[in-house]
């Protein structure tokens, strides 16, 4: 039998004792407690191989975010609102193309929001050169997982990154394009350690394509360009790193609503191939995406690329039944091959931490769908 691996983004949600630890720590300054951190990531790499996950990670049990962890690994930034418009960061735009075609679902999904509980942390402007200062942090995070993972009998793991790109406004550097280069060069840093451990690095970049529904002042050609220049300047980031041990992850954000102002895969995939990686990690799973296995069906793969495409997602509580998580295995693999393709969840069960969206219980019952699945398809095949 023909085995089909599994693995998932990385963010899982936080128990109590936990997040509240990170919550103190981001809030406050209060050192974290390191032996509560290793505990609940050896627990929670545990859970994923009793789940039946192949590629593990340690669920980003020391982050407030995907991105926000970096506030206190990245030196030459002062927390402060900066003055322009840096974008939107959280999930839903409330003046985006989604929310204009459905006001009354938005304005009660602001309203009684899952993400009242989220950690925040203060915005941050660039003043000064962008230096990565994160080595203690980022040591101790690889060692839990790896401690984990020889406990667990995890074969294989990986560990989420943030963007090369930044959230952060800038007022030092004389123009975007300088400062988009200091900051790449900086996390090249996290991107190598992460490698030289033996992990696979995953290069997490949402905004890649949620910004479109933000961006309602360009047309389809000129997002494309925009993410063009964005890719040009992850590439410089990941210059010279091995191509096979990297994955690169985008997504619609957390969002619940109707999501008809999504872009589709056909619209951008030829753009995201373009990136120097050699997995790519997309939703697939939702009732938005779920019929887009059938552009891989149309088109010929690149040489070196594989796939990881949601087969379970995380923008509902509906546990997938593991005969349908098979039958959509069952048409990536028809369209893309068995050796080409792996399966995830759609995006991070808990990408900010203290989102209520997706409870701890649903997170994992999904994961062992997703396993189940594989299994289930694996015999068909």
């Amino acid at each position: 039998m023909t085995a089909i691996r599994t693995t998932h983004t990385g963010s899982l949600p936080r128990p109590p004792q936990i997040l509240q630890a990170v919550r103190e720590h981001f809030a406050t300054g209060k050192a974290m407690d390191e032996a509560l951190l290793a505990r609940t990531v050896s627990d929670v790499v545990r859970r994923q191989v009793e789940a039946g996950i192949d590629i593990v990670t340690d669920g980003e049990m020391s982050k407030p975010s995907f991105f926000a962890y970096l506030s206190e690994r990245m030196d030459g930034f002062e927390a402060r609102q900066p003055k322009q418009d840096v974008g939107r960061l959280g999930p839903v735009d409330p003046e985006g193309r989604d929310a204009s075609m459905f006001p009354d679902y938005y304005r009660g999904f602001v309203e009684h929001s899952p993400f009242e509980h989220t950690i925040r942390v203060a915005p941050r402007v660039c003043e000064a050169p962008v230096k990565y200062v994160g080595r203690k942090y980022l040591e101790r995070d690889i060692a839990n997982l790896r401690r984990a993972m020889a406990s667990a009998g995890a074969q294989e793991g990986f560990m989420p990154a943030a963007s090369p790109m930044p959230f952060m406004a800038n007022v030092h550097y004389r123009t975007d394009e300088e400062y988009f280069e200091a900051y790449g060069e900086a996390m090249r840093e996290e991107y190598q350690a992460i490698l030289d451990a033996g992990l696979y690095l995953q290069i997490d970049d949402p905004r890649m394509v949620s910004a479109w529904d933000s961006r309602k002042d360009m047309d389809l050609a000129q997002y494309r360009s925009w993410m063009q220049g964005r890719i040009a300047h992850i590439n410089h980031a990941l210059r010279g790193l091995p191509v096979e041990r990297i994955r690169y992850h985008t997504c619609y954000g957390v969002n619940f609503g109707p999501r008809v102002s999504d872009l589709q895969l056909d619209d951008v995939l030829d753009l995201l191939f373009t990136i120097n990686a050699g997995f790519y990690s997309f939703e697939a799973a939702n009732p938005r995406h779920d019929h887009e296995w059938r552009v891989l069906a149309r088109i010929r793969l690149p040489a070196g690329k594989r796939l990881i495409p949601g087969a379970v997602t995380h923008s509902n509580v509906t546990i997938e039944h593991p005969e349908g998580v098979a039958d959509r295995m069952e048409r990536w693999i028809k369209a893309a091959g068995a050796q080409n393709v792996m399966f995830g969840n759609d995006c991070g069960f808990s990408s900010t931490a203290g989102n209520t969206e997706i409870p701890e219980t649903v997170a994992w019952a999904k994961l062992k769908a997703l396993a189940d699945g594989a299994r289930i398809a694996a015999s068909r095949l």
